[in-house]
Formats: C-alpha cells, sequence, structure tokens
C-alpha cells in the first residue's frame, strides 16, 4: 500500500488464496477496503489485477488512464508529490512503474519489470525483451529500493 496525502494506494491487489489475507493487512494499518482510493495495475496479467473489483469505491489507474465512475481521464508523470508514474514496457506492452520518494529512499514498485531479487536476465514471458531490458535499467537508475512483482522489496545496488 502506498499512501501520499489524501491518496491511500493499492497496487497489483493479484490473485489470492483468500481476499482475508488482504482485508487483513489494510485492517493492521487500521484502515478498510472503502477507505483505498485508488487501484493501481502496473500490467494487464491476472495475476496482478484479478482482485480489483474488492475495492467499489476506488479509482483504477493503469497505463491507459485514471478510471472512475463512467470516465477515464490522463494521469501527469508526476501524479502526486511523491509519486512518480513511468512506462515500463517490455514484461507486456502496458508495463508502469511507480516511483515513490520515501525517507529510505525512491521505491519501484514495478510489477513484472522485475520478478523477484536475483532475476532471470531472460523473461520467458516478455513480449518485447528489448523494451524489458531498457524498462530494467530505467527502474535501476532511478530506484533505491525495488518491490518486484513477485517477491519480497530488494535494495538496488549502484
Amino acid at each position: 500500500m502506498i499512501k501520499d496525502k489524501n491518496v491511500i494506494m493499492v497496487v497489483d491487489p493479484g490473485m489470492l488464496e483468500n481476499q482475508d489475507i488482504l482485508v487483513d493487512a489494510l485492517r493492521e494499518d487500521g484502515l478498510s477496503v472503502k477507505d483505498v482510493n485508488i487501484i493501481c495495475i502496473t500490467h494487464g496479467h491476472m495475476d496482478h489485477y484479478r482482485n480489483i473489483g474488492m475495492f467499489p469505491v476506488a479509482k483504477s489507474l493503469d497505463h491507459g488512464g485514471l478510471y472512475f465512475g463512467n470516465r477515464a481521464v490522463d494521469w501527469e508523470e508526476q501524479f502526486t508529490k511523491n509519486i512518480r508514474i513511468v512506462r515500463t514496457p517490455g514484461h507486456s506492452y502496458d508495463g508502469i512503474t511507480l516511483f515513490v520518494k520515501t525517507d529510505k529512499g525512491i521505491i519501484a514498485v514495478c510489477g513484472d519489470v522485475f520478478w523477484r531479487e536475483n532475476f532471470p536476465t531472460d523473461d520467458p514471458y516478455a513480449s518485447d525483451k528489448e523494451k524489458l531490458g531498457e524498462s530494467r535499467k530505467k527502474v535501476l537508475e532511478i530506484a533505491d529500493w525495488v518491490i518486484p512483482g513477485h517477491g519480497g522489496m530488494f535494495k538496488v545496488i549502484k
């Protein structure tokens, strides 16, 4: 979850054995699904967006825009003071990464640009391996930490 002033965002609510896992995690922060006002999908693979419907009042953010009600608007790259959105295609054509400024440094929430720490250089599911390489380079240049799509956060060694 990402908080920045009035933004409470869940990124890639994914596929879970039980949705209570996510509900309980929010409850630990004193929140409920109704408090979440933005759901971000880093790319359009089911394992990242299956549970988006858990958040009926949240706006949805993906590569195509910010969706609410029956409308959509373009998002600005500098989404908030501390959240920057950058297009990072390669694993899929529609990839985006959130760069979040924190007191630990800049954290990249990047979906499957990286699957985990010690990521494989050859992503067998990549839609465009050249663009994926460019996106990985961009993430590593900007971020101090990476939250990958399928593993724990890791520090970028520069």
